[in-house]
C-alpha cells in the first residue's frame, strides 16, 4: 500500500532527488580517479618535498585531505541510504529497470559507513609519506609559542634598523605563509590513514604529536568539524599493539585541553601588537612593502590562523575552560588585518615595480646561471627553462607604468609540469639531486605573484569568509567590541568583514551566490546601524549634559543668587545659620586634578573612539551594493534631532502647559553646538541635519506626519493664551508691549507676560522662522476673524 503511493509520486520523486543522487555519483567517480591517481603516483616513485616541490607537495597532500574530508562528510548524511534507495526505486517504476550506477553506489555507501577504518585499509599500498614527513622543516618552525615569537623579534621591521631595506629572503618562501590549519590537517588525517610509521620513525612521531596538542577539532568544510582525538583513539583501540599510541592520544588530549587555549590566546596577544606595528610602519613607508612583502603575507596568515582556531573552538569546547575561548580584543586584530590588506590594495604599484625590476635584473640572472650548471638537461626541460629566464628578462618598469596587465599565470603551470617531469623516479634530470633549483624556482614564484596576483594571495592569507557560518558568534564578537570602549574603534572590522563572504562561493555552485550575498548584506547593514545608534545615544547624552550646563545661565536661576547677596547686606539671618551658598554654574569646568573624570569625559572618550571607526572607510562595496558608515549616522542624527527638539517643548495638553519660547531656544542652540562638534570626529554635513531638521520644524507637520513645534507652539496660543483673552482673563498693556493676567477668582496656571513680551516673540520667531510665523499669524487671524463674526 506504501509502494503505490510511491507510484504515484515516481515523476516527483526522481525529480527532486536527482541532484542529491547524482551528487553522490560524483563522489564515487571522483573517489575512484584518486586511487587511480594514487596508484600511478606510487608507480612512479615520486619525490615529495614541500621545501623542494612546494606545488606538487602540497596538491598531493591537499587532494588526500580532500578525499578524506569528502568522505566523512559523505557518511555523516544520515538519509543517504534512504535517498538512493528511493531514487533507484522511482527510476525502476519509471524505465523498467535499476540506475547503472547503484549496484556500485550502494556498495560504497555500506563500505564507507565508517570512512577512515575504510580508508585505513586502503592506505596500506601508499605508506610511504615522504610528503607529511618533509613538514618537519617547516610544521615545528611554525608551531611555535608567543615567547619564542617574541625573541626572534617575529615580522618586526623596526628591530634591526640596518637591514630594513633588505629584500625578506628565505629558503621556503611559499612555506612561510602556508596556513598552519592546512598543515594541522595534512599531519593528522595523513598519520591516521598511514598510521604504521608512527611505530617507527620518531619524526613522523613528533609531528603526530605536536599537531595533536595545538587543537581539539579540525575544520572539515566550513562549520563541519572533526574531533581529533577522540576518533583517533576510536581507529587506534582495535589494532593490536596500539597501547602506546592511544595513550599517547590521551596525554596530548589532556595537553590541548588544558594548554592550547592560553598558548593560542598568547599568540593573539603577541600578533595584535605585532600587526599593529606592521600597519603603522607601513602606512608611513609604503615603499616597504617592496622587499618586505613576505612579512605582510605572513603576519596575515599566521593572524588569520589564530582567529580561525578560535572561532572552531569556542563553539567546540568543553564550558569550563571558556576564558581561553572569549577574546574581547578579537576586533583590534581584525582591524589590523583589514590595514595590511587595505595598504596591499593600494599601493599594489610599489610593489610591481619592485618585483618586476627584481625579476629581470636579480631573479633571471641567478636562474640562468643555475640552469648553465646543470650538468644533465634534457631537451623538453631545457625549453621550459628558457622560456622563464626569457619571460623574466624581458620585463620592465614602463609596463607598470603603462598599466599593462601582467600574468604568469602560464609561467607558473610551466614550473608545476616541470616539478612533475623531474619528480618522478626515472627523470634525467631529479629535482631531489637539484634542490636549490627548487628552492630558487620557488622564490620566483612568489615573486611572480606579487606582480599579478596580489588580491589572489590577500584572499589565500587573508580570508575570513567562515565568519559567513558561525554568524552566531560572529554577532557576539561585534557586541563584545561595542560594549567595550577601548574596542569601539575597531568595530569597523566587522562591517568590513562582510566583504570577504563571496570569496567563498564557486563557481560550480552558483546556487549559494544569492543566500551568501544577502547574508553579507543584511550583518553589514545591522552592524553599520548598530555603531550608528551607538554614536547616537552618546551624542544625545552629551546634548542632555549640555543643555541642562546651559539652563542653569537662564535669567530665572539668577533671582536666588541676588536675593542671598540682598539678605547678607540687610544681615538677616543674624543667629540663625544662612542657607549654603549655592554652587555658580561653570564650577565643573575647575578642574582640581587631572585624574578626576566626570561623566562628560567619559563621554566623548567614547564618542570620539566609535567615531574613528565610523570615519575609517568613506565607503564599502558588499556584494556589488555600496555602503557609506557615515550616512547612516546621519539618518539616526535626523531622527534623534527632530524628536528632541519636538521633547524639549514638553508640551502637556492635559494641563495646557508648555516650555518657553526662549527657555526652547537655549536648550537648541546647546543641542546645536554639541551636533556641530560632531564635525571634529567624523566628516559629515551637519549643516545638512540642520537645515532638513529645523526646515521640517517651521511647517505644520514633518515628513513622518509626526507634529512639530510650530503646531505645538500654534495650538498652545490659540487654545490656552487667546481663549483667556476673549474670557477676559487677559488683556494687552501697551506700556509693557506684552499681554498681562488680570486678577480674577480662579488664578490662571501660567503668566500671560512671560509668554508674550518681546523677548519671548523674538524667541518664537527664531524658532519657527518665517514660514512657521505666517502660519501662526494665519490661524490667528483666521480664529479672531470667526469670533469677530460671532460678535456681529
Amino acid at each position: 500500500q506504501q509502494l503505490s503511493q510511491l507510484q504515484k509520486e515516481k515523476s516527483e520523486i526522481l525529480k527532486n532527488l536527482a541532484l542529491y543522487y547524482f551528487t553522490f555519483v560524483d563522489v564515487m567517480e571522483f573517489k575512484d580517479h584518486v586511487c587511480e591517481l594514487l596508484n600511478t603516483i606510487d608507480v612512479c616513485q615520486v619525490f615529495f618535498d614541500i621545501t623542494v616541490n612546494f606545488d606538487l607537495t602540497k596538491n598531493y597532500l591537499d587532494l588526500i585531505i580532500t578525499y578524506t574530508t569528502l568522505m566523512i562528510l559523505l557518511s555523516r548524511i544520515e538519509e543517504r541510504k534512504a535517498i538512493i534507495g528511493l531514487y533507484n526505486y522511482a527510476h525502476e517504476m519509471t524505465h523498467g529497470a535499476s540506475d547503472r550506477e547503484y549496484p556500485r553506489l550502494g556498495q560504497m555507501i555500506v563500505d564507507y559507513e565508517n570512512p577512515l577504518k575504510k580508508m585505513m585499509e586502503e592506505f596500506v599500498p601508499h605508506s610511504k609519506v615522504y610528503a607529511l614527513i618533509s613538514l618537519q622543516m617547516v610544521y615545528p618552525r611554525r608551531n611555535l609559542s608567543a615567547d619564542q615569537w617574541r625573541n626572534a623579534q617575529l615580522l618586526s621591521l623596526i628591530s634591526a634598523p640596518s637591514t630594513m631595506l633588505n629584500p625578506a629572503q628565505s629558503d621556503t618562501m611559499p612555506c612561510e605563509y602556508l596556513s598552519l590549519d592546512a598543515m594541522e590537517k595534512w599531519i593528522i588525517f595523513g598519520f591516521i590513514l598511514c598510521h604504521g610509521i608512527l611505530n617507527s620513525d620518531a619524526t613522523a612521531l613528533n609531528l603526530w604529536k605536536l599537531a595533536l596538542q595545538s587543537s581539539s577539532c579540525l575544520a572539515l568544510f566550513r562549520d563541519e568539524v572533526f574531533h581529533i582525538h577522540k576518533a583517533a583513539e576510536d581507529l587506534f583501540v582495535n589494532i593490536r599493539g596500539y597501547n602506546k599510541r592511544i595513550n599517547d592520544i590521551r596525554e596530548c588530549k589532556e595537553a590541548a585541553v588544558s594548554h592550547a587555549g592560553s598558548m593560542h590566546r598568547e599568540r593573539r596577544k603577541f600578533l595584535r601588537s605585532a600587526l599593529k606595528e606592521l600597519a603603522t610602519v607601513l602606512s608611513d613607508q609604503p615603499g616597504l612593502l617592496g622587499p618586505k612583502a613576505l612579512f605582510v603575507f605572513m603576519a596575515l596568515s599566521f593572524a588569520r590562523d589564530e582567529i580561525i582556531w578560535l572561532l572552531r573552538h569556542a563553539d567546540n569546547m568543553p564550558k569550563k575552560s571558556a576564558d581561553d575561548f572569549i577574546d574581547k580584543h578579537i576586533a583590534e586584530l581584525i582591524f589590523y588585518m583589514e590595514e595590511l590588506r587595505a595598504h596591499v590594495r593600494k599601493y599594489g604599484p610599489v610593489m610591481q615595480r619592485y618585483y618586476v625590476q627584481y625579476l629581470s635584473g636579480f631573479d633571471a640572472v641567478v636562474l640562468n646561471e643555475l640552469v648553465q650548471n646543470l650538468s644533465v638537461c634534457p631537451e623538453d626541460e631545457s625549453i621550459i627553462m628558457s622560456s622563464f629566464v626569457n619571460t623574466m628578462t624581458s620585463l620592465s618598469v614602463k609596463q607598470v607604468e603603462d598599466g599593462e596587465v601582467f600574468d604568469f599565470r602560464g609561467m607558473r603551470l610551466d614550473w608545476f609540469r616541470l616539478q612533475a617531469y623531474t619528480s618522478v623516479s626515472k627523470a634525467s634530470l631529479g629535482l631531489a639531486d637539484h634542490r636549490e633549483l627548487g628552492k630558487m624556482m620557488n622564490t620566483i614564484i612568489f615573486h611572480t605573484k606579487m606582480v599579478d596576483s596580489l588580491v589572489e594571495m590577500l584572499v589565500e592569507t587573508s580570508d575570513l569568509s567562515i565568519f559567513c557560518f558561525y554568524s552566531r558568534a560572529f554577532e557576539k564578537m561585534f557586541q563584545q567590541c561595542l560594549e567595550l570602549p577601548s574596542q569601539s574603534r575597531y568595530s569597523i572590522a566587522f562591517p568590513l568583514l562582510c566583504t570577504h563572504f563571496m570569496s567563498c562561493t564557486h563557481e560550480l555552485c552558483p546556487e549559494e551566490r544569492h543566500h551568501i550575498g544577502d547574508r553579507s548584506l543584511s550583518l553589514c547593514n545591522m552592524f553599520l546601524d548598530e555603531m550608528a545608534k551607538q554614536a547616537r545615544n552618546l551624542i544625545t547624552d552629551i546634548c542632555t549634559e549640555q543643555c541642562t550646563l546651559s539652563d542653569q545661565l537662564l535669567p530665572k536661576h539668577c533671582a536666588k543668587t541676588i536675593s542671598q547677596a540682598v539678605n547678607k547686606k540687610s544681615k538677616k539671618q543674624t543667629g540663625k545659620k544662612g542657607e549654603p551658598e549655592r554652587e555658580k554654574p561653570g564650577v565643573e569646568s575647575m578642574r582640581k586634578n587631572r585624574l578626576v573624570v566626570t561623566n562628560l569625559d567619559k563621554l566623548h572618550t567614547a564618542l570620539s573612539e566609535l567615531c574613528f571607526s565610523i570615519n575609517y572607510v568613506p565607503n564599502m562595496v558588499v556584494w556589488e551594493h555600496t555602503f557609506t558608515p557615515r550616512e547612516y549616522l546621519t539618518s539616526h542624527l535626523e531622527i534623534r534631532f527632530t524628536k528632541s527638539i519636538v521633547g524639549m517643548t514638553m508640551y502637556n495638553q492635559a494641563t495646557q502647559e508648555i516650555a518657553k519660547p526662549s527657555e526652547l531656544l537655549t536648550s537648541v542652540r546647546a543641542y546645536m553646538t554639541v551636533l556641530q562638534s560632531i564635525e571634529n570626529y567624523v566628516q559629515i554635513d551637519i549643516t545638512r541635519v540642520f537645515n532638513n531638521v529645523l526646515l521640517q520644524q517651521t511647517q505644520h507637520l514633518d515628513s513622518h506626519g509626526e507634529p512639530t513645534i510650530t503646531s505645538l507652539y500654534t495650538n498652545w496660543y490659540l487654545e490656552t493664551l487667546l481663549r483667556q483673552v476673549s474670557n477676559g482673563h487677559i488683556a494687552y498693556f501697551p506700556a509693557m508691549k506684552a499681554f498681562v493676567n488680570l486678577p480674577t477668582e480662579n488664578e490662571l496656571t501660567f503668566n500671560a507676560e512671560e509668554y508674550s513680551d518681546i523677548s519671548e516673540m523674538r524667541a518664537l520667531s527664531e524658532l519657527l522662522g518665517p514660514y512657521g510665523m505666517k502660519f501662526l499669524s494665519e490661524s490667528l487671524m483666521w480664529h479672531i476673524s470667526s469670533q469677530v463674526a460671532e460678535l456681529k
